[in-house]
């Protein structure tokens, strides 16, 4: 149940995070081929929470790799 008064769902929120965590965070994520990855979102307190973590890309050779093993195993998996 809402009314017009209610907050804006889609609205821009704030990283909460200490100045020195934030230039961290900020400083690997404009390095090419990082970026800032939400590892769990839970809820505490009546505040969303979520663990974030700086992490690297792919390669290409990787992806094709990901790519293959899934067809790999549909190939011997089916009768």
């Amino acid at each position: 149940m809402g009314n017009k008064l209610n907050h804006k769902p889609k609205r821009p929120r704030k990283l909460l995070l200490h100045k020195r965590e934030l230039e961290k965070f900020a400083g690997k994520a404009t390095q090419q081929g990082y970026t800032l990855v939400p590892l769990r979102l839970y809820f505490k307190q009546g505040r969303a929470k979520v663990e974030i973590a700086v992490a690297r890309g792919k390669k290409v050779y990787d992806k094709r790799e990901s790519k293959k093993k899934p067809r790999r195993h549909a190939r011997f998996a089916r009768p």
